[in-house]
């Protein structure tokens, strides 16, 4: 986890410092380890708005709660104890303050939240910063969602189908290491992806109920889109500099590239820099 933190690190001192931007973390102390247990709002008549703020570290989600969040956060600074604010509707779990003053040493950090969420219908938001994360979203009833983080390593999944029908799903990343993975099972109408250079994954695999459509605006960097054989695709590609790799199965008509196939469709915007885009099937 040490080492997790300190390459994660290195990308957001490195960041800073050519702005000019210093921190300083408080010194680490003893190692702690805090429940988190949340039950569903009883205000909440439909979706509960559930926040993650985090900062450093990692954080690890999957299914499983019995209300609407349950595990732990282990922490070895202070003011990285988590924070819970519960205001009607909306509960937000979020990473303690600290000052920034001069570059930090991280190498001796520890924090981790270890999550389960529920199944209750709920927009979730996760905001973070330089992390390292794993998330199952699978078998969850998740009506939005939101991620946004920094110079991160995140490999997220749905293992199965979520159980309601997403509206949109938003992912803003920056320099970063990023794999989606079973898209197909989150079961969303609109997919949103923002990221800057970095290494990127988009796996749609899963089981597709019903036509989607998905915007990627990527800038430096590799992109990978993975699509089931036989599911219909429209693949549209604005760039003037990407180098573009694709299967030999799909037809081409200008920017446009197409696979044939039968039942719910994908429609596919790309807008990409000087990257590499590689399109394959599975």
């Amino acid at each position: 986890m040490k080492s997790k933190i300190l390459c994660l690190s290195l990308i957001l001192i490195l960041g800073l410092s050519a702005c000019g931007v210093s921190f300083n973390l408080p010194t680490p102390g003893p190692t702690q380890s805090e429940q988190i247990s949340i039950p569903v709002p009883e205000a909440s008549s439909q979706s509960t708005q559930l926040l993650l703020t985090f900062g450093a570290g990692d954080l690890n989600l999957k299914p499983g709660a019995e209300g609407l969040v349950y595990g732990t956060a282990t922490y070895n600074i202070s003011d990285f104890k988590p924070e819970i604010v519960n205001t009607g509707n909306t509960v937000e779990i979020k990473q303690g303050n600290f000052k920034f003053n001069v570059v930090p040493n991280l190498t001796d950090v520890i924090n981790t939240w270890d999550l389960e969420l529920g199944k209750a219908p709920m927009d979730l938001v996760i905001s973070a910063g330089a992390y390292h994360a794993n998330y199952d979203l699978g078998g969850l009833a998740l009506t939005n969602l939101t991620v946004k983080d920094g110079a991160s390593d995140v490999n997220l999944t749905f293992s199965s189908p979520n159980q309601a029908q997403m509206n949109v799903f938003k992912y803003e990343t920056g320099a970063s290491q990023v794999s989606l993975n079973n898209l197909a099972n989150a079961n969303f109408s609109l997919l949103e992806f923002k990221s800057g250079a970095g290494n990127y994954t988009l796996d749609f695999s899963g089981s597709l109920q019903r036509n989607a459509s998905v915007t990627i605006n990527a800038g430096l960097g590799n992109l990978t889109l993975t699509f089931p054989e036989n599911v219909p695709v429209q693949l549209t590609v604005n760039s003037a500099l990407a180098n573009v790799t694709m299967p030999g199965s799909w037809a081409r008509n200008g920017n446009i590239y197409t696979q044939a196939g039968s039942g719910p469709a994908w429609t596919v915007l790309v807008e990409i820099g000087a990257a590499n885009l590689v399109v394959t099937n599975k």
